[in-house]
């Protein structure tokens, strides 16, 4: 007669390592932990880099997760590809673009909409420029923002980043 073992749901970090189960049991089924936000949010960087790479453009990708329905606090996560900014040259004054990238998601964190399609005039700090995406996932809103390019191209990296980010989280 075989035993039983009782099922026993361990929460995992990365602190604790791999575990190891005794041979002996092959009734215990391993089962590996979800992918944190920190985790998810560099696989979908790295899409966003790969993504603004093949369009040929540079500028500041960022994601970003809202828990629950209402925007209290967020977590997020960015990544310069391979420029933060345009310098200033002769009448154009420059434009930053990590601050832009940020105007987009915290324009989205008030709307819960993408980008550029608030439904009512830009606010103040808020530039309604395309070029950001949010949706709604399992246990709140994941936003991606790309700043960089023309906002048809910025839309196609935060593409590339909420479709890693909607896959994991």
């Amino acid at each position: 007669m075989k035993s039983t073992i009782p099922a026993v749901l361990l929460l995992c970090s990365p602190a604790f390592g791999q575990v190891t189960l005794p041979p002996d049991q092959p009734e215990v089924l391993a089962v590996s932990s979800p992918l944190t936000f920190e985790q998810a949010a560099d696989q979908a960087l790295a899409a966003m880099t790969q993504r603004a790479g093949e369009l040929n453009i540079q500028g500041v990708a960022l994601v970003a997760f809202i828990e629950g329905d209402t925007t209290k606090s967020w977590s997020s996560k960015m990544v310069v590809v391979g420029k933060v900014a345009n310098e200033p040259k002769g009448e154009n004054r420059g434009s930053n673009l990590l601050a832009i990238a940020y105007t987009k998601a915290a324009e989205m964190a008030v709307t819960l909409k993408d980008s550029g399609h608030a439904d009512r005039p830009p606010m103040t700090g808020e530039t309604g420029w395309e070029g950001g995406l949010i949706r709604k996932g399992r246990n709140g809103y994941l936003l991606a923002a790309f700043s960089g390019g023309p906002s048809a191209d910025d839309l196609k990296v935060s593409k590339a980043g909420l479709e890693v980010l909607a896959g994991k989280l």
